[in-house]
Protein backbone atom coordinates (compact mmCIF):
# COMPACT_ATOMS: atom_id res chain seq x y z
CA UNK A 1 0.00 0.00 0.00
CA UNK A 2 1.82 3.13 -1.04
CA UNK A 3 1.79 6.12 1.66
CA UNK A 4 0.11 8.64 -0.08
CA UNK A 5 -3.18 6.53 -0.25
CA UNK A 6 -3.29 5.37 3.05
CA UNK A 7 -6.50 5.35 4.96
CA UNK A 8 -7.35 7.04 8.50
CA UNK A 9 -7.92 3.17 9.64
CA UNK A 10 -4.17 2.55 8.52
CA UNK A 11 -2.29 4.60 11.26
CA UNK A 12 -3.23 1.76 13.69
CA UNK A 13 -0.43 2.20 16.18
CA UNK A 14 0.19 4.97 18.79
CA UNK A 15 4.02 6.52 18.40
CA UNK A 16 5.08 8.85 21.15
CA UNK A 17 8.30 10.22 19.84
CA UNK A 18 11.28 10.86 22.54
CA UNK A 19 14.25 13.30 21.64
CA UNK A 20 17.22 12.42 23.95
CA UNK A 21 18.11 15.13 26.78
CA UNK A 22 21.09 14.57 29.44
CA UNK A 23 21.38 15.53 32.81
CA UNK A 24 24.01 15.55 35.84
CA UNK A 25 23.78 13.24 38.87
CA UNK A 26 24.32 14.99 42.25
CA UNK A 27 27.90 13.25 41.75
CA UNK A 28 28.36 15.02 38.25
CA UNK A 29 27.79 12.24 36.06
CA UNK A 30 25.95 12.61 32.90
CA UNK A 31 23.05 10.38 31.93
CA UNK A 32 21.27 9.69 28.88
CA UNK A 33 17.46 10.03 29.44
CA UNK A 34 14.14 10.25 26.74
CA UNK A 35 11.94 13.19 26.72
CA UNK A 36 8.42 12.65 25.00
CA UNK A 37 8.25 15.39 22.29
CA UNK A 38 4.70 14.64 20.79
CA UNK A 39 2.60 11.37 19.76
CA UNK A 40 1.10 10.52 16.78
CA UNK A 41 -1.11 7.73 15.04
CA UNK A 42 1.53 5.89 12.93
CA UNK A 43 1.42 2.80 10.39
CA UNK A 44 4.06 0.83 10.65
CA UNK A 45 5.17 -1.65 8.06
CA UNK A 46 7.69 -4.32 8.60
CA UNK A 47 10.98 -4.75 6.32
CA UNK A 48 12.50 -8.00 6.22
CA UNK A 49 14.89 -8.19 9.40
CA UNK A 50 18.37 -9.84 9.80
CA UNK A 51 20.52 -11.52 12.23
CA UNK A 52 24.26 -10.11 13.11
CA UNK A 53 26.70 -11.75 14.62
CA UNK A 54 27.77 -8.78 17.43
CA UNK A 55 30.50 -10.01 19.83
CA UNK A 56 30.03 -13.56 19.70
CA UNK A 57 26.44 -13.30 19.96
CA UNK A 58 23.33 -13.30 17.70
CA UNK A 59 21.36 -9.98 17.96
CA UNK A 60 17.96 -9.88 16.16
CA UNK A 61 17.01 -6.73 14.30
CA UNK A 62 13.61 -5.64 13.16
CA UNK A 63 13.70 -2.70 10.73
CA UNK A 64 10.28 -0.92 9.97
CA UNK A 65 8.94 2.25 7.64
CA UNK A 66 6.82 4.06 10.13
CA UNK A 67 4.82 6.62 8.51
CA UNK A 68 2.94 9.64 10.48
CA UNK A 69 1.19 12.42 8.91
CA UNK A 70 3.34 15.40 8.22
CA UNK A 71 3.21 18.37 10.76
CA UNK A 72 5.59 20.98 12.15
CA UNK A 73 6.29 18.64 15.30
CA UNK A 74 6.89 15.07 12.84
CA UNK A 75 9.78 17.61 11.18
CA UNK A 76 12.01 17.54 13.55
CA UNK A 77 12.37 14.58 14.47
CA UNK A 78 16.32 13.31 13.61
CA UNK A 79 17.53 10.43 13.45
CA UNK A 80 18.92 11.00 16.92
CA UNK A 81 15.28 10.34 18.54
CA UNK A 82 13.70 7.13 19.27
CA UNK A 83 10.38 6.40 19.11
CA UNK A 84 7.80 3.96 21.52
CA UNK A 85 5.40 2.47 19.62
CA UNK A 86 1.97 0.82 20.61
CA UNK A 87 -0.27 -1.50 18.67
CA UNK A 88 -4.10 -1.89 19.22
CA UNK A 89 -3.38 -4.92 21.34
CA UNK A 90 -0.86 -2.66 23.71
CA UNK A 91 2.20 -4.41 22.32
CA UNK A 92 4.66 -1.77 22.66
CA UNK A 93 8.08 -2.16 21.11
CA UNK A 94 10.72 0.94 21.18
CA UNK A 95 12.14 1.93 17.82
CA UNK A 96 15.49 3.80 17.13
CA UNK A 97 15.62 6.19 14.55
CA UNK A 98 17.54 5.36 11.56
CA UNK A 99 17.28 8.76 9.09
CA UNK A 100 15.25 11.71 8.87
CA UNK A 101 11.82 11.52 7.86
CA UNK A 102 11.13 11.92 4.23
CA UNK A 103 8.17 13.38 2.75
CA UNK A 104 5.90 11.05 0.87
CA UNK A 105 4.60 11.59 -2.57
CA UNK A 106 1.54 14.41 -2.40
CA UNK A 107 3.78 15.29 1.20
CA UNK A 108 0.72 14.59 2.88
CA UNK A 109 3.06 12.06 4.85
CA UNK A 110 6.28 11.57 6.41
CA UNK A 111 8.12 8.13 5.94
CA UNK A 112 11.38 7.11 8.35
CA UNK A 113 13.10 4.22 8.61
CA UNK A 114 13.42 3.22 12.25
CA UNK A 115 14.88 -0.41 13.82
CA UNK A 116 13.11 -2.06 16.91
Amino acid sequence: MAANRLSAGALDHRATFQRPIHNRDEDGQLHQGWADEFTAWANVRYLRGGEAVMAARMQSHTPAILTIRNSAQARQVTSEWRVLVRDRSGVERVFEMREYPRPTEGSAFLEVLAEA
